[in-house]
């Protein structure tokens, strides 16, 4: 019998400037890290007005994590010390795994529309701090969609009613669903029961559990269980769906870099400034 998960808590994002000067909203982060293990940070990105995104993201280090960045509407350009540059557009995804160090921009370009976008932090193990950096373009063509129930879901990540993701090989064995749902529509998520899971709404309302609505630009995180139960009743709902295992080690964060230990981050930053933190 499926053990259905409940709400543990949840948080709202909130405005923060990143970058070099991008208005968003930071959903967790450092403060709620421990709490959203293997996961460090999710930030929800865009606007209407340019001048809130222009400025982007200029060239910056990562060692220790991967980052995740799924477009919605509008254009990021990209370019990275492996040599990879391009555009990812609506749709697509960006799965750029950090390792032992890379430095790369992300600029969002002039969109005519509201620009959207989803950047998220996941940790790696320490076994695997320091693997070879890799990174991966994914079009919005070649992510599945699956329809179960009347939601229509695009699986980024894992797999659903028989269908994988499009991305694989991930260390922490992620699951990444972008769910949408009309009105009147419940839906039964599969969940590894030793994974951590939460559900940020996009857009709408969704009642979790049978009973607790979240609303659009707050986060459920759940409880342990197989499954987490999600429906709608007048409103449509548009969320992202995301668990992965947890890691369980310790945390030493410095900006753009996260290790396990404060004298493995001190290295991070001397290797940065003295030319030396690239290692393949």
């Amino acid at each position: 019998m499926a053990t259905v998960r409940r709400i543990e808590t949840v948080l709202e994002s909130r405005y923060t400037m990143e970058g070099a000067g991008v208005r968003l909203r930071r959903v967790f982060a450092n403060r709620e890290a421990r709490l959203m293990d293997p996961f460090l940070l999710l930030d929800h990105f865009g606007s209407a007005n340019p001048d809130d995104y222009l400025a982007g993201f200029p060239w910056h280090p990562h060692r220790g994590i991967e980052t995740i960045t799924y477009m919605l509407e509008g254009e990021v350009e990209h370019g990275d010390s492996l040599g990879n540059r391009g555009t990812i557009g609506s749709g697509d995804i960006q799965w750029m795994t950090a390792g032992s160090g890379i430095i790369h921009q992300e600029m969002p370009q002039r969109y005519e529309g509201t620009l959207r976008g989803l950047q998220l932090w996941a940790n790696l193990p320490a076994a695997q701090k320091m693997m070879s950096p890799r990174y991966r373009d994914i079009s919005a063509a070649q992510v599945p969609e699956v329809d179960l129930g009347g939601a229509r879901i695009k699986v980024i990540a894992g797999e659903i009613q028989g269908t994988r993701g499009a991305v694989g090989d991930i260390v922490i064995d992620p699951t990444y669903l972008d769910v949408d749902m009309p009105p009147d529509t419940s839906l039964d998520l599969p969940v590894k029961e030793d994974h951590n899971a939460f559900a940020f709404v996009l857009e709408g309302e969704g009642f979790f559990g049978g009973a607790q609505p979240v609303s659009a630009n707050h986060l459920a995180l759940f409880v342990d269980g197989d499954t987490v139960s999600v429906s709608t009743r007048s409103n449509p709902v548009r969320l992202i769906f995301v668990s992965g295992k947890p890691l369980r080690e310790p945390i030493a964060w410095g900006g753009p870099i996260v290790m396990n230990t404060e004298e493995e981050l001190e290295q991070a930053f001397r290797e940065y400034r003295e030319g030396t933190f690239i290692k393949s």
